[in-house]
């Protein structure tokens, strides 16, 4: 089962590298200067393919008292798994801090992406931010550090406009956003059901 998994996640990657190479081919557009330029279209429901200089920024969201991650906290990550494979170009951000039991929001988030065969070398933390504006604010100066100029949020439903407005305020270009219940119902048996840490432990 383990290896049907990773399989999957090659072929998905590689669609996305393929989608990656023609979305940088065809742009004409030039990129708009200020994030009040963006149209609403540029915000879809769907993962969609990004170059490297578009970060999949997951938000953070509570641990439990012993440091374990709450089962909304890993449907946010199973939602920026799939938007990973899709974007394989594409930095993943994992921003939140709020440690617990000695564990972050980011480093949980990380050691989960990364058991689900994300390159650990991909993966930015951002371990510090306590609130969503601090996500936003740090997050922004980690990307304008590494030259990234947009990015895909991906949180929750009832988070998701107060997470683009943050990250707005913060002078990052949101050209994406995506929650777990956003994902259309074609896709969601296969991704949010079948994959993640708790498909492959039961594989195993």
């Amino acid at each position: 089962m383990v290896s049907v998994w990773r399989a999957a996640m090659a072929v998905v990657a590689t669609v996305g590298l393929l989608g990656s190479a023609a979305q940088i081919v065809q742009a004409q557009v030039p990129w708009p200067t200020g994030v009040a330029d963006l149209p609403s279209t540029w915000t879809p429901a769907l993962p969609g393919t990004y170059g490297p200089d578009t970060a999949v920024v997951i938000l953070g969201y509570g641990l439990t008292p012993e440091g374990a991650m709450r089962e909304e906290l890993v449907r946010r990550l199973r939602a920026g798994l799939l938007q990973a494979a899709l974007a394989p170009l594409s930095p993943v951000i994992v921003t939140g801090g709020n440690p617990r039991a000695g564990i972050t929001e980011a480093d949980a988030m990380a050691a989960w992406l990364v058991a689900n065969g994300v390159a650990p070398e991909r993966i930015l933390r951002e371990d510090r931010a306590d609130s969503t504006v601090q996500n936003a604010r740090r997050t922004a100066t980690m990307m304008a550090d590494r030259g990234l100029r947009a990015a895909v949020l991906v949180t929750s439903d009832d988070h998701i406009v107060r997470a683009a407005t943050a990250f707005a305020d913060a002078d990052v270009a949101v050209v994406g956003e995506l929650t777990p219940d956003r994902i259309p119902w074609f896709v969601q048996p296969l991704w949010l059901g079948s994959f993640g840490a708790g498909a492959v432990s039961a594989a195993r």
